[in-house]
């Protein structure tokens, strides 16, 4: 599970469970690992490490089948990835971290959960949601696998940016736009179509809400379609003791629409975390 370490100027990369997982890790202090979304890649949270990483340790990788992790042509399972998350961590030699995971990531950070709670210190849920896909999400997963191996990156690109971005973003700020444009078309099919796979095929986590003993806090953009502020609503009120913040102005990626408040939402967890548990030793 564990491999050699080779850097490329800022990448980083490990052999995890027999592929190669592209990283970045910086900063020192208390570790927060960050779980990028569906269909993009570590580089979504460039703002977050520019700001956090004065602070914290902020380790981002690049999901099997992202950015420039490997992306083998075979089955994707949510837990798959939640292996490969805990080898990159038994790599680094971090026994324990506060976890952000925004949409497929937050489905990722259950998948963890489940396996390895004893690792997480504290959880941050950003524009994902608890409910497993229903029979029209399954299909409309499927549909999009099928677009992406008959016409390629560029043609999700088409069709998601308007489900990531809200119409203002998408009007004003082309810089983003095409930011966010070039972390899917950067991806492998079989990497998209191997996410679809997973993502349709996880169990719903509603069940495991209550179960959540760590420190949690949700975050959602208002204007979020795919995942709206109803479903984070429904986590803060089952998991118990987590905050909720809504983030205006924001859809499904506000961590890059809004990052001044999403990155302020983060480190005032953290910190707050940090300060009641004097030191991340100790299990939740």
């Amino acid at each position: 599970m564990l491999g050699t370490v080779s850097r490329m100027e800022e990448l980083m990369q490990a052999t995890i469970n027999g592929i190669s997982i592209a990283y970045h890790d910086q900063g020192s202090g208390f570790p927060i690992v960050f779980l990028h979304a569906f269909p993009l890649s570590r580089m979504m949270w460039a703002p977050q490490e520019a700001a956090l990483a004065q602070d914290f340790r902020i380790v981002t990788l690049d999901l099997r089948g992202h950015g420039e992790s490997d992306a083998p042509l075979w089955q994707y399972t949510l837990e798959q990835a939640a292996d490969d998350v805990r080898g990159l961590l038994d790599h680094l030699a971090i026994p324990h971290a506060v976890f952000v995971g925004l949409s497929m990531g937050g489905y990722i950070l259950f998948a963890f959960y489940r396996r390895y709670a004893e690792r997480v210190k504290g959880l941050v849920l950003a524009d994902t949601r608890a409910q497993a896909d229903t029979a029209e999400g399954k299909l409309a997963r499927f549909e999009l696998a099928q677009i992406a191996y008959k016409q390629g990156a560029r043609a999700i690109a088409d069709i998601m940016i308007p489900k990531l971005l809200s119409p203002a973003t998408t009007q004003t700020r082309p810089e983003l736009v095409q930011r966010v444009r070039a972390m899917i078309e950067g991806n492998e099919i079989s990497g998209i179509a191997g996410d679809l796979m997973a993502m349709a095929a996880r169990p719903d986590s509603l069940p495991l809400l209550d179960q959540v003993s760590c420190p949690t806090q949700v975050i959602v953009g208002e204007l979020d379609l795919p995942t709206p502020p109803s479903d984070a609503k429904l986590m803060v009120e089952r998991i118990p003791n987590a905050r909720l913040t809504i983030i205006p102005g924001a859809a499904h990626l506000a961590n890059l629409e809004q990052p001044e408040l999403f990155n302020e939402t983060v480190r005032s967890f953290v910190s707050t975390l940090v300060s009641h548990q004097r030191g991340y030793t100790n299990n939740c």
